[in-house]
């Protein structure tokens, strides 16, 4: 089985044994972080595959040389967001992904930094065995060693019986949200969810979403701009937003370890300058 993931504007790309063999074509022209980072000025398939290809030479991304302990990439992401959240003890634990490893369920901040700092959507991926013994030495569970599987349903159920009780999980859609916030009174659970890869999302499905969400990353979705009414923004280019208390709260205790000067200012939300949105 390849590896599978959309990036850049949810563009498909195919990766098998270290060698990105297809690339679909993108799903927008533009994005501002690639922009500011690459200088990538309109999105190609060839950018989308010079940047798999940099990926995998840069930090072993889908072999087993993947790096799984990396620095900050963004000061307000979602991968670093629960980093923070482990470090000062807001949360106990997190559910999220790792190519190579599926779903993983960790409490050491630096591997959920390292996992999640530079990937994009993962659809599916193979286990990678070298990789995931280096995983669970590092504190992370890994969900299914044998199939890599991607299922933050079972991931919370797994971090459950593993005694673990407020747990903020990644989550690419409404469906899994939702089973997401039954599992958690069911269970008793404090979730924290944080949306994420949402590029394309109907503004319905926007509308459903942000229901039950506590925190989302605005991609490159024009309906969760319109929709979306947060208690706290960071960024104004690729926004990230809090939505409720919960949510707010772990993104102000991410601004205390950010060491960059930050501006604290209250106005209507969201703010999103035409100029710097994706296209």
């Amino acid at each position: 089985m390849p590896h599978k993931m959309e990036m850049l504007g949810k563009t498909k790309v195919t990766v098998k044994d270290g060698k990105v063999v297809d690339v679909s074509e993108p799903v927008i022209s533009w994005c501002p972080i690639f922009d500011k980072v690459h200088g990538i000025k309109k999105i190609t398939p060839e950018d989308v595959k010079k940047n798999m290809e940099f990926r995998i030479n840069d930090f072993g991304m889908f072999t087993d040389k993947r790096e799984i302990e990396q620095e900050v990439f963004v000061g307000f992401g979602a991968s670093e967001i629960m980093m923070t959240g482990l470090r000062r003890n807001v949360l106990d634990s997190t559910v999220t992904v790792c190519d190579g490893a599926g779903t993983v369920i960790t409490s050491n901040p630096k591997l959920v930094q390292g996992m999640g700092a530079r990937i994009s959507g993962l659809v599916e991926t193979e286990p990678i065995e070298g990789l995931i013994e280096r995983i669970q030495k590092s504190d992370g569970v890994v969900l299914d060693p044998y199939t890599a599987k991607i299922d933050p349903i079972e991931g919370v159920r797994k971090a459950h019986e593993l005694g673990y009780k407020r747990i903020a999980v990644t989550v690419p859609g409404v469906d899994e949200a939702k089973k997401l916030r039954d599992l958690e009174s069911e269970l008793g659970l404090e979730l924290i969810l944080i949306g994420v890869h949402i590029t394309g999302i109907e503004r319905d499905k926007a509308l459903q979403l942000i229901e039950y969400l506590d925190i989302t990353t605005a991609c490159a979705s024009k309906n969760i701009r319109d929709v979306i009414k947060p208690l706290v923004q960071v960024g104004t280019a690729v926004p990230l937003f809090g939505i409720t208390q919960r949510g707010k709260e772990i993104m102000l205790e991410r601004a205390k370890e950010v060491e960059k000067p930050i501006l604290v200012n209250t106005t209507e939300l969201p703010e999103l300058p035409e100029e710097k949105q994706p296209k």
